[in-house]
């Protein structure tokens, strides 16, 4: 038996002493609080982008990532695509009485090409930052090795072609530094590097 459930029997006595045969046993399970929804995932430029649903509240969950299918899958979702995401979390065994579906908006993955080849064949002609594009107040820099700033972009724009002020730049590794909102409001802060090859 759970340790949530009671069981109770009922024996009527009437006032003339009469007893009843002893009633089958009632379980009468405690309920809990409401569910309590939270999610971890890693860094939003990783590599192998996941989103893991915590639910601590009472019941049987099953999942819907992305108004997806339903999963049984413990709230694990791998593979996450680029962008902002929600989920939606039921109760299986629902009832009048329980929160029978929650959503919450989860972290989005964002991601960077790592080369930069501006030769004309249309692969990776010019660099952006992907998974950012509908999102307002982004900045992002692109400096050389000695820090100096190269261009300022923004996610929706068509991208660096590996040129400053209308010159080519030699073939190296470039920095950059993308400054984005997060789903909550808060400043996000992410640098990296990558490789222009000519």
């Amino acid at each position: 038996m759970n340790k949530d459930q009671v069981v109770y029997t009922v024996r009527a006595t009437s006032p003339n002493g009469c007893v009843s045969p002893l009633s089958p046993a009632y379980v009468v399970i405690r309920s809990g609080s409401a569910a309590q929804i939270s999610y971890s995932s890693p860094d939003p430029f990783s590599p192998n982008p996941s989103v893991t649903i915590t639910n601590t509240g009472y019941g049987q969950y099953v999942y819907s990532f992305d108004n997806g299918p339903i999963l049984n899958n413990n709230g694990q979702f791998t593979s996450v695509p680029l962008g902002a995401h929600s989920v939606t979390v039921w109760d299986i065994k629902g009832g009048e009485n329980s929160c029978p579906e929650r959503s919450i908006s989860v972290a989005e993955t964002i991601d960077f090409p790592h080369f930069l080849t501006p030769n004309g064949d249309g692969v990776n002609d010019t660099w952006n930052i992907l998974g950012l594009s509908g999102r307002q107040g982004v900045k992002i820099y692109i400096f050389d090795r000695h820090g100096k700033l190269l261009k300022e972009l923004i996610p929706s724009s068509p991208g660096w072609d590996g040129t400053y002020n209308g010159n080519p730049l030699p073939a190296t590794d470039y920095w950059f530094e993308v400054q984005y909102p997060d789903i909550f409001g808060n400043t996000l802060v992410y640098r990296d590097h990558f490789s222009l090859k000519r």
